[in-house]
């Protein structure tokens, strides 16, 4: 017999707590905006103490790390083989352009293969210009059933 998915209402309470253990994620002001089976979307302000150039005022590259390496953990949480836990296996995030000071940033990531201990993941991350990426994300992360 096939798995039920989480319902929408499980999948925000999967994702909050997931986001909620993580200290970092609430000092960064990380937010949920959307949610979906195997797919995430979350946002973080700018703010002063983020910047990683006091001159450019361009946030600092590992908080844009820190971002999407949230946002894929959500996903392979929020994946309809519902798995209890995840951690990062491995995460490469090539940087395309400095995020524009003052924006807020979004990631986006989504499962693109799962096996029985393993999910692939994709992200994205935008500023508010919303066409041209930040930066973009292929991680592995463990799936503890």
């Amino acid at each position: 017999m096939a798995e039920q998915a989480p319902s929408e209402e499980d999948r925000l309470r999967i994702a909050r707590q997931f986001i909620e253990a993580i200290p970092y994620a609430a000092a960064l002001g990380m937010r949920i905006e959307a949610l979906g089976p195997g797919e995430a979307t979350m946002s973080m302000p700018w703010a002063e103490h983020l910047v990683g150039d006091p001159q450019s005022q361009v946030i600092h590259g590992g908080v844009v790390s820190a971002l999407m390496d949230t946002c894929c953990g959500a996903a392979a949480m929020l994946h309809p083989s519902q798995p209890r836990s995840t951690a990062t296996i491995d995460l490469r995030i090539d940087y395309m352009r400095p995020a524009t000071p003052r924006q807020r940033i979004t990631a986006h990531a989504y499962c693109y293969h799962v096996t029985r201990s393993v999910a692939f993941l994709r992200a994205e991350a935008l500023d508010e210009d919303g066409e041209h990426p930040v930066a973009s994300a292929t991680g592995a992360f463990t799936l503890d059933r």
